[in-house]
Formats: C-alpha cells, sequence, structure tokens
C-alpha cells in the first residue's frame, strides 16, 4: 500500500480484522518510512452482472449508490444515525445478492427498502412509500398512516407475544 503521508510504498500489517459482517476486511498499517498509522478497508468487488428490471421495462445495471439515495432521502432530518442507513443498505444489496442471480425487479428492490424502513422509523417509511407506491391521493397516504398506527411494535429479533391471526 502507498502511505497516503509520504506516498512510500513500504509498510506492514499490525492489525487486520473482519468488519461489516465478514465482507469487508479492515487492516491497520505502519508505514516503514515515516512510521505514520493508517487504515484499509478490502472488499470483493460486484460484478456487473446483476441487472434492475425497471417499471417501464428498461434493465440497467444493479448499483447500490441509488438505493442509498433512496434511503438518505427518505430519512432526510430524521434522527437516524448514518450506520443505520448504510446498514439498510447492506442488508438489501445482501438480500438481493443472495437471492437473485442475473436480474431483479426494482419492485423488489423497492419494497425490500420500504419493509426495512418501516422497522427503523415510521416517518422515513411514509416519505420513501409516498415516492415508491406513487400514492395518488390523500386517502391512500391516509390508509397508509392508519395502517402504522395501529400496528404494534415488535422488538427487533424477538419472537411475537401472539401468534399472528
Amino acid at each position: 500500500m502507498i502511505c497516503p503521508f509520504c506516498a512510500i510504498d513500504k509498510d506492514k500489517v499490525i492489525d487486520s480484522r473482519a468488519s461489516e459482517g465478514g465482507r469487508v476486511i479492515r487492516r491497520r498499517r505502519q508505514c516503514l518510512d515515516c512510521g505514520k498509522r493508517f487504515t484499509t478497508y478490502e472488499r470483493i468487488e460486484e460484478t456487473g452482472r446483476l441487472t434492475v428490471i425497471k417499471k417501464d421495462g428498461s434493465r440497467v445495471t444493479f448499483n447500490r449508490e441509488n438505493i442509498l439515495k433512496g434511503v438518505l432521502s427518505a430519512c432526510g432530518k430524521r434522527p437516524i444515525a448514518e450506520d443505520v442507513k448504510i446498514a439498510i443498505v447492506d442488508e438489501v444489496e445482501d438480500e438481493i445478492h443472495r437471492t437473485f442471480d442475473r436480474e431483479v425487479e426494482s419492485r423488489t428492490i423497492g419494497e425490500l427498502v420500504a419493509r426495512k424502513l418501516r422497522t427503523v422509523d415510521d416517518i422515513a417509511y411514509v416519505r420513501f412509500a409516498s415516492e415508491y407506491y406513487e400514492f395518488r391521493n390523500v386517502g391512500e397516504l391516509m390508509r397508509q398512516l392508519e395502517e402504522l398506527n395501529e400496528r404494534v411494535r415488535d422488538v427487533k429479533d424477538q419472537r411475537p407475544l401472539f401468534e399472528p391471526k
């Protein structure tokens, strides 16, 4: 690795560990020339083989940045930590790559994002849903809000006390 401080290509790895669920390797390095320490991250590069089928039937290469833009837009000025937003995008991307080999419909991606946002923040979910589901009138939006208001909150990763009917 080239040192970001002195631009010399001599370093040693001090510490190496997996992060982000094992998808990334974090390496702490020390430059052998100037002695300064820096961190590098190694990720497996996804190939452009996954194609997204848009609503109009056109096909584009999958790009996680599009999901991130949608999540950031929905979260707006809500008190949601950046790492939670990134985790949503990571979870959606992982699920898509595990489930689909060549093509995935944009509708499927949107539903995954909506489901994740719904567990994080109601307002962010409604913002995303209003764009994604293209509510045609206030009545449709009100029905969605009423459904959210009636929903019983479950703790993440906890089994429900009562089985749904």
